[in-house]
């Protein structure tokens, strides 16, 4: 089987694609479609009411957990994309499933065959520093089983460490994005931080540039929306009263606070079972003072550049309009 290149037909090539049903993978599926790539889909049974249908893509019913699943996803595509991930809770055990199991399972799978699979991994800018939270933590480990089975299978691997991602469709980052829209902007923690940002079609074609330029393979590469240097709190407050005119006020939540909050999660979490996203751990991410990426590296090697602002971004999130 030929590897995508840039001389590769687009409508030759099948990639296999798991979290499909996620913000992301929902998001990359599509870019994919549009591209005339056909795409085979991992469709978990409690995703499957989030399963939508378009010419050329297929969903495969099944788990991560299952290796018949796993070969029926992999069998006759050119390159597998993980998307699959989880991003709440507070312990290791809250993550694992997605972001290290399943992660060490698929590779076995590839590895197991004679085909010359790509396979990208979306991980995270907060693997970066895995000591900050459980999250984080299960991200890195998820990379280190990469690096690891790959070697062991004669694999291609690439890694993309997006940071923070938005737009319409997430859940995450829109509550914020909707208080900055009424004229608050809340600062958690941390008031000297920078941060990357991407928006999420930026994302897709990055994975799909990826795609194809056929090359890239054996490294992990940062990605962000074309800010060198990040963006501070003050940054966004300033963007937001462009956009809005009007003015937005910001409001410096104390670390005290922030803390406290996330303790009461975290034994809320305890007693119910509930996964929430702002636990101890994601205090210290949210602390941590440098969340900025460098673009350099994959768009030297991709050719891909980002479109999309944090103007724009933020008027097509709340708009809720996809370009």
């Amino acid at each position: 089987m030929d590897r995508p290149g840039k001389n590769h037909r687009n409508d030759d090539l099948t990639v296999a694609v798991t979290g499909g049903t996620g913000f992301v993978g929902s998001a990359l599926i599509r870019r994919l479609i549009r591209a005339n790539i056909r795409v085979k889909a991992l469709a978990r049974p409690a995703s499957a009411a989030k399963c939508f249908h378009l010419p050329g893509l297929v969903w495969i019913p099944g788990e991560l957990s299952d290796a018949r699943s796993r070969r029926n996803l992999v069998q006759g595509v050119d390159a597998v994309i993980y998307c699959a991930g989880s991003v709440r809770g507070q312990r290791a055990a809250d993550f694992a499933a997605a972001n290290v199991d399943g992660v060490d399972r698929m590779m076995r799978t590839l590895c197991e065959t004679s085909e010359p699979f790509r396979f990208l991994l979306i991980s995270s800018l907060a693997a970066r520093k895995p000591e900050l939270s459980a999250y984080a933590a299960s991200k890195r480990l998820g990379e280190d089983l990469v690096r690891q089975k790959a070697a062991d299978g004669n694999l291609e691997w690439t890694i993309l460490r997006p940071p923070a991602v938005y737009g319409p469709g997430d859940r995450e980052v829109l509550p914020l994005l909707q208080w900055l829209r009424r004229g608050i902007l809340f600062v958690p923690g941390n008031r000297e931080g920078r941060i990357s940002l991407i928006f999420i079609t930026d994302l897709a074609q990055a994975i799909l540039d990826w795609l194809w330029c056929g090359s890239g393979g054996g490294h992990c590469y940062e990605l962000h929306d074309g800010k060198a240097d990040g963006y501070s709190w003050e940054d966004i407050r300033r963007i937001g009263e462009d956009l809005y005119r009007r003015p937005i006020h910001r409001i410096n939540i104390p670390v005290g606070v922030v803390k406290g909050v996330a303790q009461l999660n975290a034994a809320a979490a305890r007693l119910t079972g509930y996964r929430p996203m702002l636990t101890p751990g994601k205090v210290k991410e949210l602390g941590h003072p440098d969340w900025v990426c460098d673009n350099t590296q994959f768009s030297s090697i991709s050719g891909w550049q980002p479109r999309i602002d944090l103007y724009q971004g933020l008027r097509r999130t709340l708009d809720q309009k996809i370009k």
